[in-house]
This record gives structure tokens, sequence and C-alpha cells, in this order.
């Protein structure tokens, strides 16, 4: 018995309401809601030779495992360093302490990109 995973793409219009948990969320899709992905989409499939329910399957896979993704480039050792610096300054409150929290992660960024700006490192 094959599944119907048809889906309808629908603009969200939401009135901002900064008390919602997810405002940021519903903010973000209704702006993207706005616009029609699908030229696009079509384009890719004409262009690709692919099925467009596979580009849009890609697309939504892709987008639903970034955050995973994200976790695994990071490692959840340094997620939890940089979250509690954040949230240490967060109880403290003082613009003082969120200050020094900007600096200590700028500092562990700087030295995480090191690769990336200089391949040749450890020579």
């Amino acid at each position: 018995m094959p599944n119907d995973n048809s889906i309808t793409l629908e603009q969200f219009i939401w009135d901002s309401d900064p008390s919602d948990k997810d405002n940021n969320f519903k903010n973000d899709v209704a702006l993207y809601t706005q616009e029609d992905p699908l030229p696009t989409v079509i384009r890719l499939s004409r262009n690709l030779d692919i099925p467009m329910g596979s580009i849009v399957r890609y697309i939504l896979c892709k987008w639903a495992m970034s955050g995973s993704e994200s976790l695994l480039d990071l490692g959840p050792d340094m997620v939890k360093k940089i979250s509690d610096i954040f949230d240490t300054a967060e109880s403290v409150g003082t613009d003082q302490e969120k200050l020094k929290a900007y600096r200590t992660v700028k500092e562990i960024m700087s030295w995480m990109k090191v690769p990336l700006d200089n391949p040749d490192y450890r020579n």
C-alpha cells in the first residue's frame, strides 16, 4: 500500500509575538513562505534530471539534519562549553560579564579557525 506523502506548499501569516517561545522560528517561516520555491526546484529537476519530489525530499532532510550535523562538526563538549559561557554571563546579568562571554567565545572561535585560515599551521 503506497503512502500518500503529498503536501501543500502554503504561506504562513504570522503577527510577531515576542511572548511566544517560538516567535523567531515563526517569523522566519512567515518570511520565507512568502516566496515560491518551485521555480528553483523545477530548474534543478530539469537541469540535473532528478525528480522534483527527490529534490524536495533532499532539501527537507538536509535542513532537518543540519542541527545534528552542526553538533557533530563542533562536538558536544565544545557546544556545552560555549553554552556554559553564555549561561554564566546571563546569570550574572551585567554588561561586563556579557562582554567577557563574547570575548571568550571569540577567542575560542579564533583558534578553531586556525586550520581554515592557515592550512600549514602545523609546520
